[in-house]
């Protein structure tokens, strides 16, 4: 690991946290040419062909490219977001956006979600660039913006205007690279292969207008859109084992009779009730179409002493691979039970199908052979992401999109969901050194 290098991507790291490019979902947040600027000057003075892109007033990424030698080769694309969610500051015991350096620690927002991985992509493109490295195919770097919000301003709108720029047969981001150690004493690492879909939708509650001081009897939109949330909340949609799940269960540090009813579907509410909460959170999304009624507002002005007649929902949905439109409609159908016919399910908030890539492709090939200079031995296990990345835009064009990076063994799968989105976010210059030596590896292995 090469000392030069993990200082400089955690400098960079540092510098990234402190421009506090925090999307908060609206047009106006984000300010993510703060952090277009700097990843901007870090790569010029090199001979790369640096652009920039501004969707949106303050809205910018930035794509730097080393041209291939063969324009038939294969193109990699190291793509990394500059955004970061908001943070609630009294819950750290830090400054959020200091980007300070504590017990061999960075702190701050985005450390782990994915400033981490966007900076040491950075300082290994460079350092590839200063070397005179030619790869085959073509090699860009994408800082990209507005991941945190869905990709509006950002990978959604490059591909709609500019997706000769960024568009390459492979892409490698955000949300893989911890590890386990099972009781064979065999370290996995999770790289994910693919994510669940979007399904978000909007419910419209009916009832009947009254005068708050009667309410005996009354038709009250408020109170049947609470009974609606705890019906949504509480549904339990048919278990889906598959072959990713399969592989995570095997991998788990449990009896292999704990495993056999991880994968047993009439078992599995049974051993989500038994676990930790945190471990169930995680087992249960990988296995299911998961429904969370999370915003409740009147569809206007609302009085207090007026019942009301017309409440909304907005229900976040994330289906797994496969799952189609009218199977969705169906779940949050039964779910209601008898208040169906009481509620308008409204088109899409956000809506994209899962995706998944192959690993039977060359890049798997090389990731597994790189991951082996630090952890020799070491077997790749092919996971899931239950949320959302950008990864998407490429697999739903027919490209292998891969979510890699390489951590220390300190950061497992529950260390890195804690700190994912949570309070005290932080990473280990460890890891930060192993991430830029990894993506050197894999450029060079698959490119050179």
């Amino acid at each position: 690991m090469s000392q030069q290098l993990t200082g400089e991507t955690t400098e960079l790291l540092q510098a990234m946290i402190r421009n506090a490019c925090v999307n908060d979902g609206t047009p106006d947040s984000g300010k993510e040419i703060r952090n277009a600027d700097l990843l901007t000057t870090f790569l010029e003075g090199s001979g790369l062909d640096i652009q920039r892109f501004e969707s949106h007033p303050g809205r910018a990424s930035v794509v730097a490219r080393i041209e291939g030698s063969d324009p038939n080769a294969p193109k990699l694309c190291l793509m990394g977001h500059t955004d970061v969610v908001p943070v609630s500051p009294e819950g750290w015991d830090n400054d959020p956006f200091g980007g300070e350096l504590i017990n061999g620690e960075v702190w701050g927002r985005g450390a782990i979600d994915m400033l981490n991985l966007t900076s040491s992509m950075a300082v290994a493109f460079r350092h590839l660039a200063d070397s005179g490295f030619t790869p085959t195919g073509d090699l860009i770097y994408f800082g990209v913006a507005d991941e945190e919000a869905g990709g509006t301003w950002g990978a959604e709108w490059m591909f709609e205007h500019h997706s000769d720029v960024i568009d390459a047969d492979y892409v490698l981001t955000e949300l893989g690279g911890w590890s386990s150690v099972d009781h064979h004493g065999h370290r996995k690492i999770t790289i994910n292969v693919g994510e669940k879909g979007i399904a978000w939708r909007k419910l419209r509650v009916r009832g009947t207008p009254g005068h708050g001081s009667m309410p005996w009897g009354s038709d009250n939109a408020l109170v049947k859109a609470a009974e609606a949330v705890r019906r949504l909340a509480s549904f339990r949609p048919a278990t889906q084992i598959t072959d990713i799940w399969r592989g995570q269960v095997d991998a788990m540090h449990i009896s292999e009779e704990e495993k056999a009813v991880l994968l047993d579907p009439q078992q599995v509410w049974d051993a989500l009730d038994a676990m930790p909460v945190e471990a169930a959170r995680g087992c249960h999304a990988l296995t299911h179409t998961t429904i969370s009624p999370n915003v409740i507002h009147p569809v206007e002005s609302q009085k207090t002493n007026v019942i009301p007649d017309v409440v909304d929902l907005v229900v976040d949905i994330r289906t797994l691979p496969g799952t189609t439109e009218d199977e969705v409609i169906a779940m949050i159908t039964e779910a209601l039970g008898d208040l169906a016919p009481h509620v308008e399910i409204g088109e899409a908030e956000q809506q994209a199908e899962g995706t998944q890539s192959s690993i039977e492709t060359p890049l798997w090939d090389v990731i597994s052979h790189q991951t082996q200079i630090a952890y020799p031995g070491a077997e790749l296990l092919p996971g899931l992401v239950v949320g959302g990345t950008d990864a998407r835009f490429y697999r739903q064009r027919g490209r292998i999109g891969y979510g890699a990076g390489l951590f220390s063994p300190s950061i497992d799968m529950a260390t890195f969901g804690n700190r994912f989105h949570g309070h005290n976010e932080r990473i280990d210059v460890e890891s930060l050194g192993l991430a830029t030596d990894f993506w050197l590896g894999v450029c060079q292995e698959l490119l050179g």
